[in-house]
């Protein structure tokens, strides 16, 4: 199976021993690799400790890769925080969140034409419209995660111009009969008042359930976007999912490929249906557009057998 435009993965945080929020620089080490699970492009990913470093890390995008270099193209930075709520703060350390800015606040390096493509915040913190609307003026795709709000605060944020929900159950108000929260605004089915809100979801299978991936793919198999959120484990270890010595989830270890198989197993859906969920509608979220010199070969279970990244091929199972 050929899949044009190949994967594009939207959060991904390092690989390979190396964290983009503590070196930014291990970005092009990292997107050498991702080609072997079918990644052509991708969003670096800074949580709220690199926030910092994120001039350090545009500032090395527009330098670009070391001559003779080859791998997935870096789209973007993708900011998860430090705009957080501190009662979802996940894997976040608390003492790097931040309170919102003022939009005539908000530094100038953040924006679409300095290299930020997506930004994850906390919707319901003071403040979160008018920062919303300011992001989505400077071009960047806001994204709700990190957050305690509810169905009715969710929607707010939606129609200030947030587009799309950060790795759906993980670290988010959830599913509650009388206490419905942001997963349960991505997910339910409000026509075209919702219908473009994208739900990032995590199928490694440990970040969430089988059955609620199968359950959520039920709801929203058109607006599901699959990404990997792989940490500085990923490529370096068998261990299903990266873990603190106290259980919380620290991100995942898998590659967006094995994601793909895994909605395939969990829903019972072809895998033609599954793959747009990595391909197509990431690059529809963040508007790079479909590139006829990228592309990756799958076999009949999904797994990559090429990497074609402008026109050359950088990686062969």
């Amino acid at each position: 199976m050929r899949v044009n435009g190949g994967y594009v993965d939207l959060q991904v945080n390092g690989g390979w021993g190396h964290h983009f929020s503590s070196d930014p620089s291990s970005m092009w080490s990292v997107a050498a690799e991702l080609p072997s699970f079918g990644v052509t492009s991708f969003l670096p990913t800074l949580i709220s400790d690199g926030f910092d470093r994120a001039e350090e890390a545009l500032e090395i995008l527009a330098t670009g890769p070391p001559s003779g270099w080859r791998g997935a193209r870096p789209l973007g930075l993708h900011l998860e925080g430090p705009w957080l709520h501190p009662n979802r703060v996940g894997a976040h350390a608390l003492a790097a969140l931040r309170d919102l800015p003022h939009p005539s606040r908000l530094p100038d390096h953040i924006s679409a034409e300095a290299g930020v493509r997506l930004v994850t915040l906390a919707p319901e913190l003071p403040g979160g419209h008018e920062l919303i609307r300011e992001l989505r003026r400077r071009g960047i795709v806001v994204s709700c995660g990190h957050t305690t709000a509810t169905a009715d605060q969710a929607r707010a944020a939606f129609a200030a111009g947030a587009s799309m929900g950060t790795h759906l159950f993980n670290a988010m108000s959830g599913l509650h009969h009388r206490d419905p929260g942001l997963a349960a605004a991505l997910l339910a089915d409000k026509g075209s008042g919702d219908a473009d809100v994208a739900v990032g979801l995590i199928a490694d299978g440990h970040h969430v359930a089988p059955e609620m991936i199968a359950l959520a793919w039920r709801l929203a198999a058109d607006r599901i976007v699959l990404v990997s959120d792989a940490i500085s484990l990923l490529g370096t270890t068998e261990q299903p999912v990266g873990r603190r010595s106290d259980g919380t989830l620290l991100g995942a270890t898998m590659g967006l490929d094995a994601c793909v198989r895994n909605v395939v197993a969990f829903t019972g859906a072809a895998l033609t249906e599954v793959v747009p969920a990595a391909s197509s509608r990431p690059q529809d979220v963040v508007g790079s557009g479909v590139r006829s010199d990228d592309w990756i070969e799958l076999t009949e279970s999904g797994s990559v057998v090429r990497s074609i990244i402008g026109g050359v091929e950088v990686f062969r199972a």
